[in-house]
């Protein structure tokens, strides 16, 4: 086992004494214990104000339980500040745990991390937790068949990187306990927070987790503390007492006490009344006595530092009544260069690179007539107009500042053959870039940008694209910031990172304007796409409507078809079946005209679900064969498998077990040789289906439940979710509603908190029949009450008509008592207009069906003619419609 460095990354060791935080220390304490002896999971979180102390919080407590040169536990930090990369907090943390350092070679980088990996989960799934872990790191791995099955399915691939971190996570622990240190989460990205939470929630095993923030994360993360509810510990640091402050003031004098320990009682109230109980204000009130002659190093290199005091120039000194009067204090202190230098740096951002100062110091001046590799003098610049700069002047100025504590240079740089810093206090930086004209900001941002754009790591990641974006637009170029933009969004996307690139791409967009217009039709398409994603459908239509406008006026067929495509899926994933074809059919004939024959395959196949979802089986049928030939020339066997699949499920719909089984065994065939194995469940979760509907329920359980196992193995969350609810049914349809109703509410749990509303609808809908079959009325209402109203959310109209459709089955079964029978009327008719409205026939007729039986049954019915004419008008119309659609498929197969 490789042993941690206790002190990396956590905090520099003060000389103050530690005071006055025991009941905090003993939250950490207890968790800890819990998590070494009994192999339970903790979470703390520390809440307090910039210079409380989190920090050194954490720092002590890691010091106190080291164990020779090793830590029990293990413990890795990462960290959000100086970072608005979607990960940065994970890239910092696994960077620690993988010992990797600055400046190591690419593929040094990726084989450590291939080995360490290899150590903790075998060689089996390296492949799939690599390529994970890479993107978190901003390291690219190759991809293995599971990465490739999903690399067109983001939210799929999010859900099972987030699965496989977790994964990796609990396996390390399993070898010895470990702690995980998340500084700064006030500064965090939000998809960091959303990767964070989950594992908060889940993960298990011998695992302390220790947050810290500041207040202000309370605005970002209202309900934080209920996170992991039950194992979590919520610390709020508060300012330290008078009597600890006197404490830990005195130590800081020390070195200025009378050989009796005496100190001028000035020096040490003037700092209690303006920290206020701030440990950090403490420490800063003893620079300001440095800096302003009132406490003198006598020697340098002594063993024990010795300070002598000058009480008279402490009547003199302006000492702060604020903290701005401290930080300009402090600011004045600089020399000149110094305080260039710092200008610049905070032009950059919190985080600056001595690579960066370098152009910055050289903007506006000529080359020297020769330019040297080494620099001219030993002063490091020349006057006239051959100014050279020396590296080793600026480094030098730098470790100066370090020591002074305005900035602290990092332990990994970004940005290969550059040292990377960070300013140690946000508002002294701010204080800085306020003294800075306007006009100079443009120019410096403007360089900056131009070093930043041919640095070989800025596109890299999605965290410097931005950065480069950010820099352009601050220098007034918007057309250079803006497709910065757009390929931060594009990384953000590959990334499945959804917010972050749903926000670098409106950026993007608004800043090219009417301008680049090619590349403004595919940061529409992918924004589109990332939109959906995060479910805002009306703003992925308007994306998409753009971007067939503007292939068209530029006469882009092939785009254009794409454009109608992306309208026409999202159409009928809504339910709007009627334009979903309109738009599917202008898609494809743009694709023949531009001789795009996978753009062509794909609208063929997207034609046959639309025809399955209307009823049409015979043209289902038709389509999807077509598109499987297709699909078989260019040789594309995913796309093979999925025709095959979409087949079955035709098959399936229409009583053709036989051949239903045998398409999706020649799916599941393809998709087990090449990997797929988010395919493999979805297959074998139709095949269950098939046994389902033939009533066989031991083989349909034994379909999903290996559906089930393949889905935990790629620790696939939302698809185990998916196969729980089938399962679910299943049990249901077998007469045990019991069992059915524990593994829906496991299947509506992680549903719920996974953000699918689509599933967790589905689940609602199938526990309201479970609970209807055990005969809790009350429950079985209140289940598809929810059920209804998330379909309508998410406007899935073919769901939605079905739900409605078991609304009216269970309020007809008395769920809303005797006396409100007649409701169900009202969801039978709102059913049946919803797929008449769509054109979803077979829907439709089983709406029907379920309608005639209600009216026919019901007691409040039976003498009304009217009604009774109905059900039987209902009742021969569905028949009408089963039989021809059945005659029209066996005329498909003929």
């Amino acid at each position: 086992m490789v042993k941690d460095n206790v002190t990396f990354g956590l905090v520099s060791v003060a000389r103050a004494p530690f005071v006055g935080r025991q009941r905090e220390m003993t939250i950490l304490d207890d968790s800890l214990e819990a998590v070494e002896k009994r192999g339970e999971t903790k979470i703390v979180t520390i809440v307090g104000a910039q210079g409380l102390g989190k920090s050194r919080l954490v720092h002590e407590f890691v010091v106190r339980h080291r164990a020779g040169e090793a830590l029990v536990p293990r413990v890795y930090r990462g960290s959000a500040r100086d970072s608005d990369a979607p990960y940065a907090i994970f890239a910092r943390l696994l960077r620690m745990r993988f010992g990797l350092v600055e400046g190591m070679d690419p593929q040094a980088v990726r084989n450590a991390v291939r080995d360490q990996v290899s150590k903790v989960v075998g060689d089996r799934k390296v492949g799939d937790v690599v390529y994970f872990l890479g993107q978190l790191l901003d390291v690219p791995f190759e991809e293995s068949p599971l990465t490739r099955a999903i690399a067109d399915d983001p939210a799929q691939a999010r859900s099972l990187r987030r699965a496989v971190v977790k994964s990796f996570i609990e396996a390390d622990a399993a070898h010895s306990p470990i702690c995980l240190v998340f500084d700064d989460l006030h500064a965090a990205h939000a998809d960091s927070l959303t990767l964070l939470r989950y594992l908060l929630e889940y993960l298990s095993g011998p695992i302390l987790v220790v947050c810290a923030a500041r207040p202000e994360f309370a605005n970002i993360a209202e309900d934080w503390s209920r996170v992991g509810e039950g194992r979590h510990a919520h610390v709020e640091l508060e300012p330290l007492s008078e009597e600890r402050s006197q404490e830990l003031m005195r130590a800081l004098l020390a070195p200025a006490a009378a050989a009796d320990g005496a100190l001028p009682a000035s020096l040490v109230d003037n700092a209690i009344a303006f920290a206020s109980g701030n440990p950090m204000l403490l420490e800063q009130m003893v620079r300001l006595y440095h800096d302003r002659g009132v406490l003198v190093e006598e020697a340098a290199l002594a063993d024990e530092p010795r300070w002598s005091v000058h009480l008279d120039r402490l009547e003199r000194a302006e000492l702060p009544l604020t903290i701005e009067d401290a930080i300009h204090a402090r600011l004045s202190s600089l020399s000149a260069f110094e305080r260039r230098l710092l200008e610049l740096a905070a032009t950059m951002g919190s985080v600056f690179w001595t690579g960066g100062l370098v152009p910055l110091l050289r903007a506006g001046n000529e080359a020297p007539e020769l330019w040297a590799v080494e620099s001219p003098s030993s002063e490091g610049e020349s006057t006239g107009p051959g100014v050279y700069v020396e590296l080793g002047r600026i480094e030098a100025t730098l470790h100066d500042l370090a020591q002074r504590d305005f900035v602290l240079r990092l332990p990994d740089s970004s940005m290969a053959g550059s040292d990377e810093y960070a300013f140690k206090h946000n508002k002294e930086r701010e204080a800085i870039a306020t003294r800075t004209t306007k006009a100079a900001q443009k120019r410096y941002h403007g360089v900056f940008a131009d070093w930043l754009d041919h640095q070989a790591q800025t596109r890299a990641s999605q965290e410097t694209l931005t950065m480069l974006a950010e820099h352009r637009e601050r220098a007034g170029d918007p057309i250079g910031a803006g497709l910065a933009y757009v390929e931060a969004g594009d990384a953000a996307r590959v990334s499945y990172a959804t917010q972050s690139a749903c926000t670098s791409y409106e950026r993007g967009l608004e800043l090219l304007g009417d301008r680049m217009v090619g590349r403004r039709i595919d940061a529409l398409h992918n924004y589109g796409d990332v939109l959906l994603l995060s479910g805002r459908i009306d703003d992925a239509l308007a994306s998409f409507r753009e971007m067939l406008t503007l292939a068209y006026q530029l006469d882009m067929k092939s785009k254009g078809g794409a454009a109608h495509n992306r309208i026409g899926r999202l159409y009928r994933d809504t339910g709007s079946l009627e334009e979903a074809g309109r738009h599917l059919e202008a898609a494809l004939a743009l694709f023949k005209a531009a001789g795009d024959e996978r753009g062509v395959a794909s609208s063929v196949d997207d034609l046959g679900k639309l025809e399955w979802l209307k009823g049409d089986y015979r043209a289902s049928l038709a389509s999807l064969r077509d598109g499987l030939a297709r699909r078989r020339r260019l040789g594309d066997r995913r796309s093979i498998a999925l025709s095959f699949n979409n087949l079955g499920v035709v098959f399936l719909e229409t009583g053709e077990f036989g051949q239903a089984i045998d398409a999706f065994e020649q799916a599941l065939f393809i998709r087990r040789e090449i990997g797929d194995m988010p395919g493999v469940v979805a297959t074998l979760n139709n095949l269950g289906t098939v046994f389902q509907d033939r009533h066989d329920n031991d083989r349909a359980l034994g379909l999903f439940e290996e559906a089930l196992e393949v889905a935990k193995q790629i620790g696939d969350q939302n698809r185990i979710a998916r196969v729980l609810v089938n399962i679910g049914d299943c049990l249901h349809r077998a007469g045990k509603p019991e069992r059915a109703i524990a593994v829906l509410s496991q299947a509506e749990e992680q549903l719920d908190e996974l953000g699918d509303k689509l599933g967790l609808a589905d689940a609602l809908r199938a526990m309201g029949e479970a609970h209807l079959a055990s005969g809790d009325l009350v429950k079985a209402r209140d289940c598809i009450g929810r059920s209804v109203d998330l379909f309508a959310t998410v406007r899935s109209k073919v769901q939605l008509g079905i739900a409605l459709r078991t609304l009216g089955e269970i309020t007809a079964a008395g769920g809303w008592g005797a006396s409100h029978t007649r409701s169900a009327r009202e969801y039978f008719a709102r059913s049946a207009e919803i797929f008449s409205q769509s054109g979803n026939e077979i829907e439709l007729a089983r709406t029907f069906k379920s309608y005639a039986r209600f009216l026919v049954q019901g007691d409040d019915f039976k003498g009304d003619a009217a009604a009774q004419a109905e059900a039987s008008r209902m009742d021969e119309a569905a028949k009408n419609i089963f039989g021809r659609l059945m005659v029209a498929q066996d005329r498909g197969a003929a």
